[in-house]
């Protein structure tokens, strides 16, 4: 009886377990790419397609301007949920895409640590500054530049390129396992593409909704158990 009475307990144990997994990987995998999409979409100016390359135009859009630095934030706090969704995902490759899952996450986890890093600067430290006076945020438009064109070893926070290539590894493995329908790996795969590009902001929105077309179906099936490490893959 005791003997019986344990091995309830740990089945009992092992199913708690196994649902709060799958809660945390769902909203997971739901929060991150919903979260980059509002960061994106925050930016000033999201309707143009060039690429700010000037000092003062860079500085004008985040200088009194509150809802630049809460986009970078949201985008910032999507870390932790980025990095959850890349060990959920992982752990669905167990077959011919194992060794995506395991390059995959490990790319996607440092390239979130080096957006955290990134957007970290981008935010707390450029705060500081929005709301002197004139005459004071004159004299630090040499600090400024520096920033602006990330020298010193600012020029590291470029590897959070890491990260899209990570997912879209993760993501072929998914496809190799039929762990998801092409129809989302395609979506996956094109939004984390168009993520890529010189700091366009409404080419990164779009990427994000593409993503959020994909990964939004994978995290919503993890919330229902209806996929997890031990689950047969789906067809099509």
């Amino acid at each position: 009886m005791q003997k019986r009475t344990q091995s309830a307990n740990e089945v009992a144990r092992s199913v708690n377990v196994s649902v709060a997994w799958g809660v945390v990987s769902g909203v997971s995998i739901i929060a991150f790419p919903i979260m980059l999409l509002v960061g994106f979409a925050t930016h000033p100016n999201i309707l143009s397609m060039s690429m700010v390359l000037d000092l003062k135009i860079w500085t004008s859009e985040w200088r009194t301007n509150d809802l630049f630095h809460i986009g970078h934030l949201i985008v910032m706090f999507a870390v932790p949920f980025i990095i959850f969704a890349a060990i959920a995902l992982a752990s669905l490759l167990r077959g011919r895409g194992a060794w995506h899952g395991f390059v995959g996450a490990i790319l996607s986890v440092f390239g979130a640590f080096l957006l955290a890093v990134d957007k970290g600067a981008l935010t707390f430290v450029l705060t500081a500054f929005k709301d002197m006076p004139d005459q004071d945020f004159d004299a630090i438009t040499p600090a400024l530049a520096a920033i602006f064109n990330r020298e010193g070893w600012l020029w590291i926070t470029w590897g959070y390129i890491a990260l899209p290539i990570g997912f879209i590894i993760l993501t072929i493995g998914l496809l190799r396992e039929a762990v998801i329908r092409r129809l989302q790996g395609v979506c996956i795969i094109v939004g984390l593409l168009l993520l890529i590009n010189p700091d366009i902001e409404i080419i990164s929105s779009a990427g994000a909704l593409l993503m959020c077309a994909g990964f939004v179906p994978i995290g919503w099936a993890f919330l229902l158990g209806r996929m997890t490490p031990s689950t047969a893959p789906l067809k099509g």
